[in-house]
Formats: C-alpha cells, structure tokens, sequence
C-alpha cells in the first residue's frame, strides 16, 4: 500500500512540475474591461483563432478578470522580413490588398505544400526563381512602411479566417497562363487572389 501510495505522489507530482513549466513559459493575460479577442490578439500578434484555440472558448465571450494564456507570438525578425514584403509587393495598394498579400504568406506557412516558416516562405524558390519578385530584384531589402506593418498585424490577428488565398498577382502584367488558371478567391485594387 505504501508503495502504491509513494507512485501516486510521484505521479501527481510529475504531472504538477510539467504542468508548472508549460504555464510558466506561456505568457498570461487578464482580461480588462472592454477588450475582446480582437484587440488581444492584435496586442499580443497573435492569430485570434489560435488564441481562442489555446484558451478552448468556442464562443467571443470574456469576463473582466478572466485569465487567458497567450499563444507564442511571430517573431519581430519575421514581422519585419514580411512587412518588407509587403512594403515592396504592394506599393501604391490599398490597405486591404497590403493585408491580402501578407496574407498569402501566412496561409502558405500553414499549407502542407509550402515550407513552414515565414522566411522560408518568402526565400522559396522553385525552377531558379523565386515565389516574389521583391526578392529577385532586391527591393526586399528596403525598409518598410508604417502602413506594411500594420497590415502584417492585422495579418497576424487573422490568420486562419478569410478565403485561403495562396497566391497574388497583376493581370497587366503576369504572363504564367498557370497562374491564371488557378481560383479567384478576391480582387483587390490591382492584384488578383487565387488559391
């Protein structure tokens, strides 16, 4: 019996030393008044889904006070690299388009066949060239804009909702009949979305 009672303590004690450390290295909120999931995620440059997902509420509700555990946010490095992108990919844009091709981005680290993280992402080639002309010619390199970060963080706050987009591009000037083949998901300004 006290055998058996000596592996429960150990037992419970495992399971409440692992639990510590994981809640440890998550970063905590409380909820104020007045915030949503909305204006965490975006504080926080997490997708909202994910915060929702982590926090296992299937609904928007949230009560001041209430505790939810925040998601591993994107790193700043990333942020920047994509808003870049952005900054180069949609000059002359409107806000939603910006936010449509960082969008394309994220969709893609999330889709099975494209790589797994942002920069990989953006750096892709296939057949000698690369996915985004920014990075061919080197206008990557140029700093972004403070409306190519917003749109990144808006970006970020919903990933995961809208149309799946995974790719853009000009109709004036895009000459890949592949391309044109692929679903219209939404035009916006001068891109086309497709998936």
């Amino acid at each position: 019996m006290r055998k058996l009672l000596a592996l429960a303590s150990l037992f419970v004690a495992t399971i409440f030393v692992s639990t510590t450390e994981t809640f440890a290295q998550t970063t905590v909120h409380y909820v104020k008044q007045g915030e949503t999931f909305w204006t965490i995620a975006k504080h926080y440059n997490v997708p909202l889904l994910e915060l929702q997902r982590i926090n296992q509420k299937q609904t928007d509700v949230l009560f001041v006070g209430e505790t939810l555990r925040i998601p591993q946010p994107i790193s700043q490095a990333d942020k920047d690299l994509l808003a870049r992108l952005v900054h180069a990919e949609a000059k002359g844009e409107p806000f939603a388009g910006k936010v449509a091709v960082a969008t394309v981005v994220l969709n893609r680290v999330d889709h099975p066949n494209f790589p797994n993280t942002i920069r990989q992402v953006i750096y892709d080639r296939s057949g000698g060239y690369y996915a985004f002309t920014p990075v061919q010619n080197g206008e990557i390199n140029e700093p972004a804009d403070r409306e190519a970060y917003r749109a990144v963080e808006e970006a970020i706050a919903f990933r995961g909702l809208g149309s799946g987009s995974l790719y853009f591009y000009n109709p004036k000037t895009a000459k890949s009949e592949w391309i044109r083949s692929r679903q219209v998901t939404v035009i916006i300004g001068n891109h086309v979305f497709a998936k």
